[in-house]
């Protein structure tokens, strides 16, 4: 067995690494203006959004746009009267995508190491995905008397193939040079999922929360409008059988500053988890 050996001395060793200080920082610098630029068009977004409610609330009546302050207004009597539903609605959000995610990533692992049963999962997925939302809520209630079971169940059904079918083309996707140097050493299925898989698809887990982030909040305000008397989709209802638009814009941008503060907690996670990973910068 050969062994490549560093025979670089230590005086090139320190001037490779001052060389490499410098293209570091600059690679640094590059990455912080990017997300100063995303914050200050997202701020610039939500003022002129702003401005166009005063202006719009100056020509219409209230109950149709209200002004900004008129809605800040609410979302402070809100935060005070209704924390109860919010904190039902984040643990709601939250245990229905973890177990979403791990039966997603089960299934996703089993078509792609499986091949005797990829087809009939595969089957099970796509036919799930092309059942509308609405289907399934329906069914939901008449299925299940409680209302958290009819939530669990509704973005279960909704979320799990997004990471099913993912986490199966992130199988795919394995360099097949990575595969054979794998198989020389005659690895166990359990070694070959430890070592080759599972951190293969950890990008695609990633890449498929943060697209189902948005899509999951949506989904569990419409699940609790329908089946549910507690949590931010009832109180939602409530505020439009009593014409309080004020409060409805209010959640809503509750709603929004959640799913980016969602985003902006699953991007750290991807960082840390991946920093092993080097990032291509396409000009």
């Amino acid at each position: 067995m050969s062994i490549a050996v560093d025979r670089t001395s230590r005086p090139e060793r320190s001037v490779a690494a001052e060389l490499v200080k410098p293209l570091a920082g600059v690679a640094a610098a590059r990455k912080n203006p990017e997300g100063r630029r995303d914050i200050f068009a997202t701020c610039v977004v939500v003022i002129v959004l702003l401005v166009a409610m005063e202006i719009t609330s100056r020509f219409v009546p209230d109950y149709i746009m209200p002004s900004p302050v008129t809605v800040w207004n609410a979302a402070r009597e809100l935060f005070f009267s209704d924390p109860y539903h919010v904190a039902v609605t984040l643990v709601r959000l939250a245990i229905s995508v973890v177990i979403a995610m791990v039966a997603g990533v089960l299934i996703g692992l089993a078509m792609g190491m499986f091949p005797s049963v990829r087809p009939y999962l595969k089957a099970i997925v796509v036919i799930d995905t092309g059942i509308p939302a609405l289907s399934w809520m329906l069914i939901a209630v008449f299925w299940f008397k409680n209302p958290e079971s009819r939530i669990f169940f509704i973005l279960l059904v909704i979320l799990l193939p997004f990471y099913a079918l993912n986490v199966y083309e992130g199988v795919r996707a394995l360099p097949k040079e990575l595969v054979d140097m794998i198989e020389s050493f005659r690895p166990s299925r359990w070694q070959v999922l430890r070592y080759l898989i599972l951190p293969h698809i950890v990008a695609y887990i990633f890449l498929t929360t943060k697209s189902v982030i948005g899509y999951a909040i949506r989904m569990v305000i419409f699940a609790e409008l329908v089946a549910s008397a507690v949590g931010i989709g009832a109180r939602m209802n409530l505020a439009q059988s009593t014409f309080r638009i004020d409060q409805v814009l209010a959640w809503t941008f509750f709603l929004v500053i959640l799913n980016l503060l969602l985003q902006a907690i699953v991007n750290g996670l991807e960082k840390i988890s991946l920093k092993w990973r080097a990032e291509a910068t396409v000009r």
